[in-house]
């Protein structure tokens, strides 16, 4: 087994702190990889204190993974020592259900393997993610990092990428079409900068007037303040496709009401608490409410080497590990502009 070092919560209510833990050595299909970087997603907050249940402590978060291959097995094929490699959310799945076969292993039927607050593929070892020295994964879930980009900048592509790029993908986001945004934050901030690099009109939609000026930085051609109900009624019948990025509590209806005929709304964000839909906010322009979960393996890859040829990265604060805590703190409040990412040579 490999010792390891790491940042760990023991419980929902605990701060996280130094953990000692340990990882398989590789096997034949594995990589492992020295983490150089990790970023800070909403979603290891919403773990981290449980809020959405069913969480498994101690708690190592972190699935924005980026770093450097110390080690291959002797049947792996696609990394040498020395490469640059990215874990996102998860580290294996079943392989043999009608998702994994088709390469979206993020809706395996079986049992996913996710990279932290999960259990590997016996179902019984915990997973423990990139707030940590190393990792080790099987090559078929490790991707393929570009050197031409700033690491810290790219280590968010592995979730906060990929939850944006997978829906525009699916619903075909291209040239002419008019697209919101609702949120400007980790996930608000990627969906503008690749929706706008596909062609789309990009809109804003956000409760802070502060962020219309990054918006527009970003890529937006327009901002709407969404607690300005005149500014929001001047809008509907207007989107072909909404992105909902927001992780708090809000009102979907006000933003479902701002769809054309036939217009998608996709949720990314994931507030712990239901949101109340109104049948009428849907069924008047037959307008559709769907959900959206990161990508797989081969999508992943896709978007990684778009933002390589399209030179696409997050815009981050680096961070030591020792911060941590207050990067939680301050990404509640909104308080980041616009991923925290972990300097792992702090540990």
């Amino acid at each position: 087994m490999l010792p390891i070092r790491g940042y760990a919560t023991k419980g929902p209510t605990s701060i996280l702190e130094p953990f000692k833990f340990e990882r398989r050595e590789p096997g034949p299909h594995d990589v492992l990889i020295e983490i150089l970087y990790c970023g800070i997603c909403h979603s290891d907050i919403h773990q981290a204190l449980d809020e959405w249940g069913g969480a498994i402590f101690p708690m190592v978060p972190g699935h924005e993974i980026v770093g450097r291959v110390m080690r291959v097995g002797a049947q792996v094929k696609r990394f040498k020592v020395g490469d640059l490699a990215g874990v996102g959310c998860f580290v294996d799945s079943c392989r043999v259900c009608a998702s994994c076969k088709a390469g979206l292993e993020q809706y395996c039927e079986g049992h996913i393997a996710w990279t932290y607050n999960g259990t590997e593929k016996d179902e019984k070892t915990p997973t423990y993610g990139g707030y940590s020295s190393q990792i080790v994964v099987d090559e078929h879930y490790t991707l393929k990092i570009s050197p031409n980009l700033p690491l810290a900048n790219v280590a968010p592509l592995l979730c906060a990428g990929i939850t944006t790029y997978s829906p525009l993908r699916h619903f075909k986001v291209g040239p002419g079409q008019r697209v919101g945004v609702v949120g400007l934050g980790g996930l608000g901030h990627m969906a503008v900068k690749l929706a706008s690099s596909m062609g789309a009109q990009v809109t804003v939609l956000s409760t802070s007037k502060t962020k219309e000026q990054d918006a527009r930085r970003l890529g937006a051609h327009d901002f709407v303040l969404s607690k300005d109900s005149t500014s929001l009624e001047a809008h509907a019948n207007r989107f072909d496709f909404i992105l909902d990025a927001v992780s708090a509590p809000h009102d979907i209806n006000a933003y479902l009401r701002l769809l054309r005929r036939d217009g998608v709304l996709a949720l990314v964000g994931a507030p712990p608490k239901p949101l109340e839909v109104h049948a009428f906010s849907l069924v008047p322009k037959r307008r559709t409410l769907a959900g959206s979960n990161i990508g797989g393996i081969r999508e992943t890859q896709e978007m990684l080497d778009y933002c390589a040829a399209k030179n696409i990265t997050s815009d981050v604060e680096v961070i030591p590990i020792q911060q941590v805590e207050a990067a939680y703190d301050r990404t509640l409040k909104g308080d980041v502009r616009y991923r925290f990412v972990i300097d792992m040579k702090t540990l």
